[in-house]
């Protein structure tokens, strides 16, 4: 899968005897193991609300073993680790636990999530926001300037919690693909890595595509679909409609807003009959979610376990 968008504790795929041939059920052994380094408060905290609730990993110290090696990368300061590993839960995984069951979430959501402090700059002037690796790791970069977005809501679900969730729709197409049907609506208007460049950058929307990076192939276009959908209000998607509408593409004979209404049909039936997710109701609780973080009705810093 293409890679773009996106040691107080260490993942290891533990197996604590082999079942026999007869048996048909998983070991209920965690696979978090905790590491021998002294665990600090955000460590305990981590331990209570990712490994004992969901059995994730939230890795925030740098190991290069698991970075990119292909980028220059640093690690993520702890004070912006503190406050992501907040944001996701509260934006993303307790949003799935309310919409679709925490058992949804546990069953689903990748166990291992690592942060490195910077973007991951490419040659040709855009850089990587997450990644979503083999079902089973989200790997967010940029920690460290997680503060200053902090003060918008608009560049903090732009730059971070948009993200995750398109990257989880990756891991969801992983195990249950969509319909072939949904390239094929503006199958001709896939550019592949020229998607950040003229005229491809702009204009989008009147071609049927919701982001200049949708146009990469259907795959992301399938996330930013999503994405975006989900995590932005009502009253936006409808500007973003009254805009596609004003453009023809020839190809389809159809105009942008029907392109992509289409697309959001056919994505709304795949995460309804394969995942059993109400888009809509997942798209207010993700909203309400990222009001109580604006507002200051949920604490980004506090540590203390119950």
């Amino acid at each position: 899968m293409k890679k773009f968008i996106l040691y107080s504790i260490v993942l290891a795929a533990v197996m604590t005897g082999i079942l026999s041939c007869s048996e048909d059920k998983l070991s209920d052994e965690s696979v978090i193991v905790e590491s021998q380094i002294a665990q600090n408060d955000l460590d305990r905290w981590l331990t209570a609300n990712y490994v004992n609730t969901y059995n994730i990993n939230f890795q925030y110290r740098y190991a290069d073993n698991e970075a990119d090696m292909g980028y220059y990368t640093i690690p993520a300061r702890m004070d912006e680790a503190v406050k992501m590993a907040h944001l996701l839960k509260h934006v993303c995984l307790e949003t799935y636990d309310e919409v679709a069951g925490i058992n949804f979430t546990r069953a689903n959501f990748p166990k291992h999530i690592f942060l490195i402090g910077e973007w991951e700059y490419k040659n040709n002037g855009t850089y990587i926001l997450g990644t979503a690796e083999g079902g089973k790791k989200i790997y967010l970069a940029g920690i460290n300037y997680l503060e200053e977005h902090l003060k918008s809501a608009a560049e903090l679900n732009h730059y971070y919690l948009k993200t995750i969730h398109h990257e989880f729709t990756h891991i969801l197409n992983q195990n249950k693909p969509y319909t072939t049907d949904f390239k094929k609506v503006a199958e001709a208007g896939y550019v592949n890595d020229e998607w950040s460049k003229a005229p491809n950058d702009t204009g989008y929307l009147h071609r049927g595509f919701i982001s200049a990076y949708a146009q990469d192939e259907d795959r992301e276009d399938f996330a930013e679909m999503v994405s975006l959908y989900i995590t932005n209000t009502p009253q936006q998607w409808e500007a973003w409609m009254t805009e596609a509408a004003k453009g023809f593409d020839a190809k389809t004979g159809k105009n942008g807003r029907q392109l992509i209404e289409q697309k959001l049909d056919i994505m709304r039936v795949y995460m309804k009959d394969s995942w059993g997710l109400n888009i809509d109701d997942l798209r207010a609780a993700i909203i309400r979610r990222q009001n109580d973080v604006m507002t200051g009705k949920v604490s980004l810093t506090d540590l203390k376990v119950e």
